[in-house]
């Protein structure tokens, strides 16, 4: 029971599709429909998958910039199946929310920021864990450290200095250090500095009256002695004391001058109404992201500006009434879900679901078609026994999965086992280098999809090699003999359903045994390139004559004019017909 309930803040399984992987997310809230149904307002993660390659180049720079910058290394002492695994645990945030149905989670999970100080081994020895260090932007495509790093580690540790001899100068740089501004070994009592404090507030209150721009924003006395009695004008009157050597007649002198009492104002009283608007709307949106914040909604304040409203707006009454209104809407909804376990992947292979599909052929014949699945191993992990199996990538290539490879598919987003290219990524050769290799792979096989069609366990990349087909002589012949049963326009058509070659097979058999007395004859094999070479420079071919015309002044400048090149020859460029190229005989075409 308490594994299938799910609360506001768990990160969970979302399941939009029951071939691609888990969609991970952060619940914020669980809103009841209309309809009965309960909908969750998510956060979105996205995998390496899910975006760019050029921002997933960024994303190891980064990496390798962090593993410099600090002393302990990220990925030492890792095997490339470690390295393979550790990509698929890395996610990125984002801002983006969207609402799911609650009924599509699938499980919990763990996110959290990258720890410098844990070592990665962490992550994948734990189950169902991950790790981000970077937001992405899927509106503009874009990836941004994210600003609330742990800072925690040896760059954020004081270098605490040795302990200075008698006699001996300090070499520092004392602009840099602290600046004292408070003596507790004053003369003055602590009631001589409270008087001198209330004196300082009364004097901020004349001073906002005289003001008329504190006037209008303070336009009661009450409002006003209250602005007056805030940290900043208490933090001005002990530096003043300070500053004048607790000198009380001195301090007073300087609270009002000669041309008038000191007016001091803190952040609350210098934002206008409008732009403290803008900022809880600000804050609405972004949280405690005060770079955002500024960016966004308040470019001409300062981020220092922007920090000091921010606590200090926490201590004014609208802050307490908006947090009981939270309050009374968080008690309004959902705090918790319980979503059952869900039905069996429809990806599952079983032998009594199996449907026999359409066959290319004739048609009424009682060919059954062999089960390509049938002892094809795992795509991932090479295994050929399994309790249950799962269809996986493209219908048309017939790639299987067993339970344990799926449930890391669905989970991780990715194979167990690194593929073929994901090997030489790792280990670079200099084959790989090459740019004209490495455009032959496929971005589906750089994500861990299904890039072979054979029964080979052993992963190979696509490249231009495995388009070539070698036609044999009997399927040169079966294609002009079994036309009526092959169909090829119709199989052209349909170029995923198999062939009936059972029923091709028996009608060779039959037509072949009525030409038995006069057997077909295959042409001659081509001479080697050598000899046609020779032959070429012996007969070299001739050059179209060229008609030229003489310009006149009575007829306009023609162009040359070539005579029309004579396709009828069967020439080694020449066009020739599917028997010549094939080496068939005429009669077995009447």
């Amino acid at each position: 029971m308490a594994a299938n309930m799910y609360r506001v803040g768990d990160y969970v399984y979302f399941e939009n599709s029951s071939s691609n992987p888990y969609l991970i997310r952060r619940i914020e809230e669980l809103n009841k429909t209309a309809t009965g149904n309960v909908e969750a307002k998510v956060v979105c993660f996205y995998r390496r998958r899910d975006i760019s390659n050029t921002l997933i180049m960024l994303a190891d720079k980064h990496a390798k910039e962090i593993e410099e910058e600090s002393e302990t290394t990220i990925e030492a002492d890792l095997t490339d199946k470690q390295k393979h695994q550790l990509k698929h645990r890395e996610l990125f945030l984002s801002r983006q929310y969207e609402s799911l149905p609650a009924t599509h989670i699938r499980g919990k999970c763990s996110v959290a920021l990258l720890n410098e100080t844990e070592s990665v081994l962490s992550y994948l020895d734990k189950e169902d864990t991950f790790f981000y260090s970077l937001v992405y932007d899927p509106s503009v495509k874009t990836l941004l450290a994210d600003k609330g790093e742990i800072r925690v580690g040896p760059r954020y540790q004081a270098d605490i200095p040795e302990m200075l001899l008698e006699g001996e100068s300090d070499e520092r740089e004392q602009s840099k250090l602290e600046v004292k501004v408070w003596d507790p070994n004053s003369p003055l009592t602590d009631r001589q500095i409270d008087q001198f404090l209330v004196v300082a507030r009364a004097v901020g209150t004349f001073a906002r009256a005289l003001d008329c721009s504190s006037s209008v924003r303070q336009p009661s006395l009450h409002m006003s002695a209250a602005a007056a009695s805030r940290d900043i004008t208490l933090f001005h009157a002990m530096d003043t004391l300070y500053r004048h050597s607790y000198d009380l007649s001195s301090a007073i002198s300087v609270l009002v001058p000669l041309g008038g009492p000191v007016l001091c104002r803190d952040e609350m009283e210098e934002w206008s109404a409008s732009e403290a608007s803008l900022f809880e709307e600000a804050l609405e949106k972004y949280g405690k992201d005060f770079n955002d914040i500024r960016q966004d909604f308040l470019p001409w304040k300062s981020l220092t500006s922007i920090i000091e409203y921010y606590y200090m707006w926490k201590t004014t009454d609208r802050y307490v009434q908006q947090k009981r209104l939270k309050a009374a809407e968080a008690e309004s909804k959902l705090k918790q879900v319980y979503i059952p376990t869900y039905k069996p992947n429809p990806n599952q292979i079983s032998a009594s679901n199996g449907k026999p599909g359409a066959v290319n052929g004739a048609v009424g014949t009682t060919f059954q078609p062999q089960n390509p699945l049938l002892g094809r191993a795992c795509e991932s992990c090479y295994a050929t026994q399994s309790h249950q199996w799962y269809s996986w990538g493209p219908p048309n290539m017939q790639c299987r999965l067993c339970a344990t490879c799926w449930l890391y598919w669905k989970k991780y987003g990715g194979l167990k086992m690194p593929t073929q290219s994901e090997e030489e990524k790792l280990s670079p050769s200099p084959t790989t280098e090459d740019p004209r290799v490495r455009s032959h792979v496929s971005r589906q096989a750089m994500q861990g999809m299904p890039v072979r069609n054979t029964g080979s366990p052993k992963s190979a990349v696509k490249t231009r090699q495995a388009f070539f087909l070698h036609t044999t002589y009997f399927t040169k012949f079966a294609r002009q003999v079994c036309k009526n049963t092959l169909r090829l326009r119709q199989a052209a058509r349909r170029p995923f359903v198999p062939i009936n070659y059972a029923a091709i097979r028996a009608e060779y058999a039959d037509r072949h045994a009525e030409l038995s007395g006069s057997p077909l004859k295959s042409k001659s094999t081509r001479k080697p390139l050598a000899c046609i070479i020779g032959y070429l420079e012996i007969h070299p071919s001739k050059k179209p004559n060229v008609i030229r015309s003489t310009p006149s002044l009575q007829t306009p400048t023609t162009k040359r004019m070539l005579t029309t090149p004579n396709h009828t020859s069967l020439s080694i460029l020449g066009k020739r017909n599917y028997s010549h190229h094939n080496g068939l005989d005429e009669r077995l075409m009447k």
